[in-house]
């Protein structure tokens, strides 16, 4: 089947069997590898990527469904230059250990605060709760994106040199 869809701002344009992923579309067929192919069950989350800027299970979405829609990656979350206040919570508050969940995470805390700019550690812990993580028990993950909140227009790139 023949569809067009928008990566990460970019028009695509791609044949492709009705079956297939869009996990594997994104990996396969763009060269996108930062997002992680997990589970095949929409368990884990690590797979998550932004459907008109809804989080969803890319492992369980048919490629076909994006048609005329947009999706974007991990990789389209970042400028080329700056740290996104979700990275840059992961870089300060250390919100990762091995990296494979970091990803989905990034990409559910991203479009979360885009909806609750202000959230408790509640509203956090149940907006990253469909996203596995097994090595960091979550609470860095959590401060990464509180981090996030009490930062936002800030990125790695505007503090080069200053020591906060």
């Amino acid at each position: 089947m023949r569809i067009e869809v928008s990566v990460n701002g970019a028009p695509r344009a791609a044949e492709v069997e009705p079956r297939l992923l869009l996990v594997h579309f994104v990996r396969e067929h763009l060269g996108l590898t930062g997002t992680h192919w997990g589970c095949d069950t929409s368990n884990c989350g690590a797979c998550t990527v932004l459907l008109d800027g809804e989080p969803v299970k890319s492992c369980t979405l048919l490629t076909v469904r994006t048609d005329g829609h947009e999706v974007t990656t991990i990789e389209g979350l970042w400028s080329g230059t700056e740290l996104t206040p979700v990275q840059e919570g992961f870089h300060q508050e250390h919100g990762l250990q091995c990296g494979f969940c970091t990803p989905g995470m990034i990409v559910t805390g991203t479009a979360f605060l885009e909806r609750n700019p202000d959230p408790t550690e509640a509203e956090i812990r149940e907006a990253i709760s469909g996203n596995l993580c097994r090595c960091t028990g979550y609470e860095n993950i959590i401060k990464s994106i509180r981090w996030a909140v009490e930062h936002p227009a800030r990125s790695r790139e505007s503090r080069v040199g200053s020591r906060e």
